[in-house]
């Protein structure tokens, strides 16, 4: 049984007031640790060791902060198998898809954003006849929130917290309350990793208590936020009127685009992926699957086909393409959206249920067949409401106009997938696409240097590269006249 700890300061310690709240392992439904249910009382802690680090930090070189983070990248390298396979147990997913994706990206991040801090230069502005300089360079901000989701534990944790230690500012994170083990093993190596105390504090607990209290708190600057657009919306409303810097990446609905001119094959599996990768629990997989009427019937049958085939299997077997959704709660809320598509008229083409357990260890584990539908109409709640699990809908489009407006009925604006091998055409498509990510002929091809993020209710604000560090820095300008003073 672990017993997990806050990181508060150079102190790994319980909550306050010495409550836990149980974690639990999707796969197999059992208690296989604890971890703190902390408050506003650990928040305000949290501050002020991160407040007494920050004129410190901040003024660091940063040469020595991106050491820091190189460090603390290498030794997520070197526990590398250790934190997969915790990321499969605590998350429910494949245990190769941690060790291939989520790890190696963690790594990733902290590497890349030590290197882009080193590279963020500033700006000189000098008017014709030289009479004035201007240079515009960027401050640390302060003491900063941090807020991960539980689909990616530590590939997203660390996509939050690494530009905003670069850019020189002391951070209070908040990992899942639902997958906190990664980090919590990550906080083992903070130190370790040449961070002074307080530069980096994480603080287990609920939502609508620790990330609360970090989002109400009138001297934490800004809020770095991934999670479901009714918490976003949320924090909106709370952190706006404080007049905090808020970067909120929010769901999605994304739609797949299929033309008929497609590469099948390739379009074919890479929909099965970008549709059940994690069990449909990443915002940026594909949950409209939209196809040109006249290879719809050919796709649809063949999708259907090859996504019959798949089981859910135990997330510690390295055989394991498709794991566990995280939690009971998460499992009966896909189940109310599948239920809900019946109600509405759609045609279930296959899933539809809870899969077998795979084995006896995971008798009680959370496990869902992977399922599709078609024949629900663009406005049905199947076809607008997240779902954020192992579900898809199909629906046929007859023209290239007819697709652009398909894709866009949705409130959600974060990614596309777009089929052609007319380079013109996906073009125009992508031009068209609401969204903040389209790609064409690929899924899930991430550059760290581009930014990440969506539009309408997918978001606000940008994460990577350049974008992150400029959210986790506030521009100053400073104007120097050239001309000589005259004396009175």
């Amino acid at each position: 049984m672990l017993e997990l700890l806050n990181l508060i300061g150079a102190q790994l310690k319980p909550a306050q007031d010495g409550q836990w709240l149980d974690q639990i392992e999707p796969a197999t439904g059992q208690v296989t640790g604890r971890l703190p249910r902390s408050n506003a009382a650990d928040v305000e802690d949290a501050y002020a060791a991160a407040a007494q680090a920050f004129p410190s930090w901040s003024a660091t070189p940063i040469e020595r902060r991106a050491a820091c983070l190189r460090n603390l990248a290498a030794l997520v390298n070197q526990h590398s198998e250790t934190l997969a396979q915790a990321e499969s147990q605590d998350n429910g997913k494949p245990i190769r898809l941690a060790q291939s994706v989520d790890i190696p990206r963690a790594e990733q991040n902290l590497a890349f954003f030590a290197s882009a801090i080193e590279q963020f230069s500033s700006e000189a502005h000098i008017p014709a006849g030289h009479t004035h300089i201007n240079y515009t360079h960027r401050k640390s901000i302060g003491v900063v929130g941090c807020i991960s989701p539980w689909n990616l534990p530590l590939y997203l944790f660390t996509w939050k917290i690494a530009p905003a230690l670069a850019a020189g500012n002391c951070v209070i994170a908040k990992p899942s309350e639902i997958t906190p083990v990664t980090a919590w093993m990550l906080s083992q190596w903070v130190l370790q990793a040449g961070f002074p105390p307080g530069v980096l504090n994480i603080v287990h607990g609920l939502g609508p208590e620790v990330g609360q209290a970090i989002v109400e708190h009138p001297r934490i600057k800004a809020i770095s936020f991934t999670g479901g657009t009714v918490t976003g919306a949320h924090i909106a409303r709370t952190a706006g009127p404080m007049f905090k810097k808020m970067s909120l990446e929010l769901g999605g609905k994304n739609p797949a685009i299929i033309f008929a001119d497609c590469d099948f094959d390739k379009a074919l599996q890479t929909t099965i992926r970008s549709s059940f990768a994690n069990q449909g629990q990443i915002c940026l997989c594909s949950s409209r699957i939209l196809i040109e009427d006249s290879i719809y019937d050919r796709f649809r049958d063949a999708l259907v086909a090859k996504v019959q085939r798949m089981q859910p299997g135990d997330p510690l077997d390295p055989a394991t393409k498709m794991g566990a959704v995280v939690s009971a709660s998460h499992r009966d809320k896909v189940l109310g959206h599948i239920q809900a598509a019946h109600s509405e008229g759609a045609t279930l083409l296959c899933g539809g249920g809870l899969a077998d357990a795979p084995n006896e260890r995971c008798a009680n584990g959370y496990f869902i067949q992977p399922t599709i539908f078609e024949n629900a109409g663009p406005s049905c709640k199947i076809n607008q409401e997240e779902v954020f699990g192992p579900v898809i809908t199909l629906q046929r489009f007859h023209a290239e106009s007819e697709a652009i407006q398909l894709a866009n009925s949705s409130d959600y604006g974060l990614a596309c997938t777009i089929w052609t091998q007319d380079l013109g055409k996906a073009h125009r498509v992508a031009a068209e696409v609401e969204s903040g990510i389209a790609w064409v002929n690929c899924w899930l091809v991430r550059d760290l240097r581009t930014p990440f993020g969506g539009v309408k209710a997918s978001g606000v604000g940008r994460e990577g590269g350049w974008s992150a560090l400029q959210f986790f820095t506030e521009p100053q300008n400073v104007c120097i006249s050239l001309s000589s003073i005259e004396m009175p």
